[in-house]
């Protein structure tokens, strides 16, 4: 157990990281940020932030030093380099990483666990995107395996000829046929140290332009009735990775039941609404994880709860959205407002 006092260190300095430093000081710990970007959100509300290349072994085993344990705040970070951090804890582990940044990895490793996925083929080659198009079929989703996120690095193939425009660059691509859903749901989970995990409820999620946009519990009664065969899965997969903290699965809610989407081993962006929507929030349960302390409890604040990101110039109408005294607004602090960037959320509760 990680007392009250001690320096937890993050790596990543977005909204995520900032959120997890303020669930962290209301317990008394004191953060220290590791990014290569100088606009560290999440710096600002930290202790102390080290700038640096994530290859900087030097400076990598500095920022151990000063921390007691260290977690992530998103899945890109670099695996190998960690390695600088020695004895210092990492949680959740390295291996979660290695799964999740890989697309094929994640699908495999899901599928081995029971788990259904959307049909996939592997694509290196303009041959292998024309074997896919027959094995899998039109229409599907051409992704990148690695990296990319709401909604970059995808090109939609909704016919056999739009993949004639697509130049591939050699990076390994993945390609993935439609699922026809109802609805997307994510299962948040987190797992303590000793194995215990504890849920949320599971919020029905709506996205435009891939990026998510809403957020809402308790959701559907379809959603509803497919929860409990996701959060089995979920929980085989925490268990498999011996995973400490918070875990998401996002799922799409089919007439044959529950289809993996895709994982993400940190606090997530569905799981927001817990700031004021639930007991405990996933921030703070994932500091009470690593540090090894009991997990708080999940059940809902309110009967309904519904966030909404706040996207682009969206942030700009602040002012409007104080004005409805039962919004609860978290702006990230983020300089420049670009279409798709997400600036912020608001969350509102339902009697």
């Amino acid at each position: 157990m990680i007392p009250p006092g001690e320096t937890i260190g993050i790596l990543g300095g977005g909204q995520l990281g900032r959120m997890l430093a303020m669930a962290a000081a209301r317990l008394g710990y004191r953060c220290h940020v590791y990014a290569p970007e100088a606009e560290a959100i999440a710096a600002e509300v930290c202790a102390q932030f080290t700038q640096a290349a994530w290859d900087d072994a030097e400076a990598m085993a500095a920022f151990a030093a000063d921390c007691a344990v260290v977690t992530y705040e998103f899945e890109n970070v670099p695996v190998a380099p960690l390695k600088a951090l020695g004895q210092v804890p990492l949680l959740p582990g390295a291996h979660a990483l290695e799964v999740a940044q890989d697309r094929l990895s994640e699908k495999r490793f899901v599928a081995d666990l029971g788990g259904v996925t959307a049909p996939f083929h592997v694509v290196d080659t303009a041959g292998d995107l024309a074997e896919a198009l027959v094995s899998v079929g039109s229409p599907g989703i051409l992704k990148t395996r690695r990296e990319g996120y709401d909604g970059k690095g995808q090109w939609r193939i909704m016919a056999d000829h739009d993949a004639d425009g697509i130049a591939l660059s050699g990076e390994p691509l993945l390609f993935e046929g439609f699922i026809h859903f109802t609805s997307e749901f994510s299962v948040i989970l987190c797992r303590g140290q000793d194995g215990r995990i504890v849920f949320w409820d599971s919020a029905e999620n709506t996205h435009e332009g891939g990026i998510l946009a809403r957020s809402v519990v308790p959701a559907g009664e379809q959603v509803l009735a497919q929860v409990p065969a996701a959060r089995e899965l979920a929980a085989r997969v925490a268990d498999a990775l011996g995973y400490v903290g918070v875990l998401t699965l996002e799922f799409f809610a089919t007439a044959a039941g529950p289809v993996f989407n895709e994982m993400a081993p940190r606090v997530h962006n569905s799981g927001h609404w817990t700031i004021e929507g639930a007991l405990t929030s996933q921030f703070e349960n994932h500091i009470r994880a690593i540090c090894g302390l009991p997990l708080g409890a999940t059940d809902l604040a309110a009967p309904h709860v519904e966030m909404r990101n706040v996207i682009g110039d969206a942030a700009e109408d602040w002012d409007t959205i104080l004005a409805d005294p039962a919004n609860h607004l978290h702006l990230y602090g983020k300089a420049a407002a670009r279409p798709g960037r997400k600036m912020g959320h608001v969350t509102r509760l339902g009697w």
